[in-house]
């Protein structure tokens, strides 16, 4: 069996694309995947690091306690401090879906095994995120610190060359 390396993405129920794309974007930085427009007709794409959010579109979004996803942040006291200023709620219990761990404080946690700190937050349609930060960093099957991939633009799947600006020539629709 082939080894797994990494996820690709998650995809994620949403009721309105715009104003997913824009909160995501808002709140935490993600990157719209121009992808030409029968491929963003089908689905909304997001970069965040170096994984990816899909979309599916639906009128009532099927919610399900305890289903989230986690991303790893920089700097945790600078996404708490950007979540205030941007008006996100954060809570350490998830709103009760979890019973939280790691201290009394009811707004984030501490994992006592790593020193992780985590906290949780809803996007526009209650899709519940993760955010958690490992001070101590990564390391190698052999105990040596390594970083996580770093690049000012982000790295990203590398797309036939040419692909979306003549899709967009053959359909005459503008760039999102």
């Amino acid at each position: 069996m082939s080894k797994i390396s990494m996820i690709h993405h998650i995809n994620i129920q949403i009721t309105h694309r715009q104003r997913t794309r824009e909160w995501y974007e808002k709140v935490l930085g993600a990157e719209f995947l121009d992808r030409g427009p029968a491929l963003n007709r089908r689905q909304l794409q997001l970069r965040i690091g170096t994984g990816e959010i899909h979309t599916s579109d639906t009128d009532d979004v099927i919610k399900v306690s305890r289903i989230h996803f986690a991303i790893e942040v920089e700097d945790f006291d600078q996404m708490l401090a950007h979540l205030d200023a941007v008006d996100v709620p954060y809570s350490r219990s998830a709103g009760g879906s979890f019973t939280g761990t790691g201290g009394d404080d009811p707004l984030q946690g501490t994992r006592e095994d790593t020193g992780e700190r985590y906290t949780y937050i809803s996007d526009p349609d209650d899709n519940l995120i993760e955010l958690v930060y490992h001070p101590r960093g990564l390391e190698s099957s052999a105990g040596s610190a390594i970083g996580l991939t770093q690049d000012t633009e982000n790295v990203r799947w590398t797309q036939i060359p040419g692909f979306v600006e003549s899709a967009y020539a053959e359909s005459k629709v503008t760039t999102a």
